[in-house]
């Protein structure tokens, strides 16, 4: 037993050994203006990060944040460490089933870029038509437009494999919805076919991070041009379009872009091409990233039903005056 002076002679020392044990283990949050926050991360919002820092709560804007470096923890995955694929095709148990570069990349050419991307970027097939996608993770998970999946489920995915320096091409069958929000124009799929090897992937970068003027490219299928590049510059991080805001770009986009992405010169995924002004040149647009990782997110939500993948609502059309006044004329009499 220890008398209570000696007690209050080692508490320091204790207090330091967990303190140093809980920040082994902590997130840390480099901010723009160099400084750094650490601690534990609750919660990732498309605007937020919330981080427990021991003795409160903090809530950082997206924008003023620089990168994220998560910490080493027993109950972490290591992320660096590939797992064999499973037996089944069954969701992921980690509901983060894309990857982002964390590392901020330096920026390279054009050139080195595509070589080093184009095997993850995917033509999708339907009966009614195509367009193009990109691959997330290694399992097969893949995003495109709902319009280019929009009433189908027949659907077929052309991917290049990197075979000894050369590009083979192959055609998947068995492709699985797994999720769709058509008022975000996004589609979440799986490759299922049996002899599905380890695919290529390509990061999830920062739409927020971006600037305007920044140089961009874009990789897709315009028109069944497979793996066509176009290059160009955000025009406008912020163009409203029927109630959404889209990354505003003068890479060309054609009709068979829809769902491929477009890329900074650090390699990652900044935006989904989605659409064009027809009778303009040099006015593409494309989902920011951010509004993909809330869909990748909080998937479950958007959870694709076979059974009925149209879901049977409509809105309702606001009383008129005139049918006010009859209802208080009513009321009186």
């Amino acid at each position: 037993m220890y008398d209570l002076p000696m007690l209050y002679r080692f508490a320091p020392v204790v207090l330091l050994c967990f303190s140093g044990f809980c920040c082994a283990f902590a997130d840390t949050i480099q901010l723009k203006d160099k400084a750094a926050i650490t601690g534990k991360i609750l919660a990732r919002k498309p605007d937020q990060v919330v981080v427990d820092v021991g003795y409160t709560v903090l809530v950082v804007p997206r924008n003023q944040i620089d990168k994220i470096i998560e910490g080493d923890s027993p109950g972490r995955t290591d992320k660096n460490k590939k797992t064999p694929a499973p037996a089944a095709a069954t969701e992921p148990e980690n509901k983060q089933i894309f990857r982002s570069a964390g590392a901020s990349l330096p920026e390279r050419s054009v050139r080195e870029l595509v070589g080093q991307l184009g095997g993850a970027v995917v033509q999708v097939r339907t009966p009614s038509g195509l367009g193009s996608g990109f691959i997330i993770n290694e399992d097969g998970y893949l995003i495109t437009n709902f319009h280019v999946i929009e009433n189908e489920t027949q659907i077929s995915v052309e991917v290049y494999h990197q075979n000894n320096g050369q590009l083979e091409r192959k055609s998947y069958k068995q492709v699985k919805i797994i999720a769709i929000n058509k008022f975000a124009d996004l589609g979440l799929l799986r490759i299922e076919d049996k002899d599905a090897p380890r695919f290529a992937r390509v990061p999830l970068g920062d739409s927020d991070a971006l600037a305007v003027g920044e140089r961009v490219f874009a990789i897709g299928s315009p028109l069944g041009l497979e793996r066509t590049v176009t290059e160009g510059i955000i025009s406008t991080k912020t163009r409203p379009m029927q109630g959404e805001l889209y990354l505003q770009t003068t890479a060309q986009i054609n009709p068979g872009n829809s769902g491929g992405p477009l890329f900074n010169l650090r390699g990652e995924v900044v935006g989904v091409t989605n659409m064009k002004i027809t009778f303009g040149e040099g006015l593409g647009f494309a989902i920011p990233i951010e509004a993909v990782k809330f869909f990748l997110e909080h998937r479950d939500a958007f959870a694709y039903d076979n059974d009925n993948p149209s879901n049977p609502y409509r809105y309702l059309e606001p009383p008129s005056r005139a049918q006010k006044r009859t209802d208080a004329q009513l009321e009186v009499k």
